[in-house]
């Protein structure tokens, strides 16, 4: 069966088919289909057979799609639409606090589809072990023929409901791809060490899930092992305001020991307790959405992207958009290596067809056909362009924040606070506390030492300041800050800190400026101009020279004199500026004392955080 799809041809063949029949298919010549397999790495004759991985690849080149034989009637008795009849999809739009992959869904579509789990918590707690032994679990149940593959994420049942692990342990990855505006994540799994109790890690972790308004679950690990004391971890929480559902709280704590198995039934049953709370949700019949979980170059079979399906139905020979590329699906794979048709709502998927591989934490969503995906490239472009020519401001400053209430677009101001030593911690988080103004302080995550590139991750995907009292970013922290426009003030007294903030709340802030070098010149000639009086002839040695700049003249080291550049000129031309390495006159608006040999340093005025 053959039809046509817009501008691209969609054929249908068998699982295997000689390379003669394929030529047929394709309506190309068995020379040209066997010259295209040599350049794919292949060597076949015109009576061989290839797999139909391996012919969907070389499709491609000739401009046509390849279904395995029998896919559209599937599709058909599953009442599902083939390819060539799903919607059209432009823009991704935007609404604060919701999902946006079901931003523009009627309600009546959507369906209640599994949870997706991150395990999060301190190094050395189990985090790893845990999820291999979820997976472990499955593969014992003979769910699958075994995990033959890794690729960032599984599934699991439970009383006949699916529920979603992605398998990448840690809150630097799930805030990672929270900074890149991807939620991927449903409930947040939070081990605690029976025997170890609450560590620096465990508080980052819950304040970063409590940051993404995810939900909570404690999996208190370990507790096979001499020491354990699984009631001590439920004080520890409790105090910092994870209270246990034994206790009255709105937390399960579930203990369990990843090595031997205990608990993991009773977890699985707390996931979708949770999930039942608050039901995530989905519509598999429209085109997929999603995030992009991890991708690879694999030598045999090209880019491979790990595709988390968030809503819509993602099936073979559909067009996949992902930043400003896209591809056609030309084979999908489940997480034990074999080959799918489609991946419903929350199914983690191997896609096989991508131009390039994907940075984790990208969105991804299907088109109709080519025309379109460079429809959606196009508009994302310009909206690149314009971002680009606008002003680079940080994700939230103390100065914009009033601005932005009366506009009623912010609600609170939300802060990371870093302090020096444990005793300076609760002075300077009460004082944070009891601020009142025309918003509210909201305190994302608080602990003591050097501010950190965790700290400035989980700031930029929150709209939040980090607030650090005698310490400073570290390397790493400094150059995160400045690519993701994240705003650091450090401060060594805590009324100053307090009074910012208040300032800040209440629309008084004033902002700070700082006179920035930006070059130097030195005096080789000194000119006397009728009407006009002493110019200077200088080299510019370093930087630049801007009309309008502030020039400080030092003489032997020492400061005689400072001005504006009134005049600025290359030969007999005005000038703007001069550059380093070429010569130029200088005049100053209240300063013409000059000397051969004096150096003029220029410096400007500039706003600073």
């Amino acid at each position: 069966m053959a039809n046509q799809v817009k501008d691209r041809k969609v054929v249908e063949i068998p699982a295997s088919i000689a390379v003669r029949e394929l030529a047929a298919k394709l309506g190309v010549s068995p020379v040209d289909l066997m010259k295209a397999l040599i350049a794919n790495g292949i060597m076949a004759s015109i009576t061989q057979s290839v797999d139909f991985d391996t012919a969907a690849i070389v499709a491609e080149d000739f401009g046509v799609t390849l279904l395995e034989e029998g896919a559209a009637e599937r599709l058909a008795a599953d009442g599902l639409a083939a390819p060539d009849e799903a919607p059209a999809l432009d823009v991704e739009p935007e609404v604060p606090g919701v999902p946006w992959y079901i931003v523009d869904e009627p309600e009546e579509a959507l369906e209640v589809r599994p949870p997706v789990v991150t395990i999060m918590g301190h190094v050395d707690h189990g985090k790893t072990t845990l999820l291999d032994a979820i997976r472990d679990t499955k593969v014992a149940a003979g769910e699958s023929g075994g995990i033959t593959q890794h690729i960032g994420a599984y599934t699991v049942t439970r009383d006949g409901q699916r529920i979603t692990f992605i398998d990448t342990p840690g809150h630097e990855a799930f805030t990672a791809m929270r900074a890149r505006g991807a939620r991927a994540t449903d409930i947040a799994v939070i081990v605690v060490a029976a025997n170890d109790g609450v560590m620096p890690q465990t508080r980052e972790a819950v304040d970063h899930a409590r940051a993404a308004g995810v939900p909570m679950i404690v999996a208190v690990n370990k507790v096979d092992l001499e020491g354990a004391k699984p009631d001590r971890v439920s004080e520890q929480m409790a105090e910092i305001g994870v209270v246990p559902d034994a206790w009255g709280g709105d937390t399960f704590f579930v203990p369990l020991s990843a090595l031997t198995g205990e608990g993991l039934p009773e977890l699985l049953d707390a996931i979708l307790l949770v999930a039942e709370e608050t039901p995530p949700l989905g519509n598999p019949s429209r085109p997929a959405m999603g995030t992009v979980l991890e991708g690879l170059m694999d030598p045999q079979k090209g880019v491979l992207a790990t595709l988390l399906v968030q809503t819509g139905t993602l099936r073979v020979g559909d067009t996949v958009v992902v930043g400003h590329e896209f591809g056609r699906a030309r084979a999908l794979f489940d997480e034990a290596g074999g080959r799918v048709q489609e991946a419903e709502p929350s199914m983690p998927i191997v896609v096989m067809g991508l131009p390039s591989v994907p940075d984790a934490g990208a969105r991804f969503i299907v088109v109709r056909n080519d025309k379109e995906a460079k429809a959606v490239i196009g508009i994302r472009e310009d909206e690149v362009r314009s971002s680009a020519q606008a002003v680079v401001s940080p994700v939230m400053t103390l100065e914009e924040l009033f601005a932005r209430a009366t506009a009623g677009e912010a609600q609170s101001l939300n802060l990371v606070v870093k302090v020096d030593v444990q005793g300076s911690l609760e002075p300077v988080v009460k004082s944070l506390e009891r601020l009142a103004g025309e918003i509210g302080v909201t305190i994302l995550h608080a602990a003591t030492g050097d501010i950190s590139e965790s700290d400035i991750n989980l700031a930029a995907a929150s709209e939040a300041v980090v607030i650090g009292f005698r310490v400073s970013p570290d390397g790493p922290a400094r150059r995160a800050a400045t690519a993701r426009n994240v705003e650091v003030r450090e401060y060594d007294v805590i009324y100053k800190l307090v009074e910012d903030i208040q300032d800040a709340l209440t629309g008084m802030l004033e902002p700070i400026y700082e006179d920035q070098a930006i070059g130097q010149a030195e005096v080789r000639q000194v000119f006397g101009i009728t009407k006009v009086g002493r110019i200077a002839g200088c080299a510019v040695v370093r930087g630049i020279v801007r009309r309008n700049a502030t020039a400080r003249v030092l003489r032997d080291g020492e400061e005689i004199g400072r001005s504006t550049v009134s005049s600025l000129k290359r030969f007999t031309e005005d000038v703007r500026e001069v550059r380093e390495g070429f010569e130029c006159g200088i005049g100053l608006s209240n300063f013409d004392d000059f000397a051969e040999g004096d150096i003029l340093e220029f410096v400007v005025r500039e706003r600073v955080r």
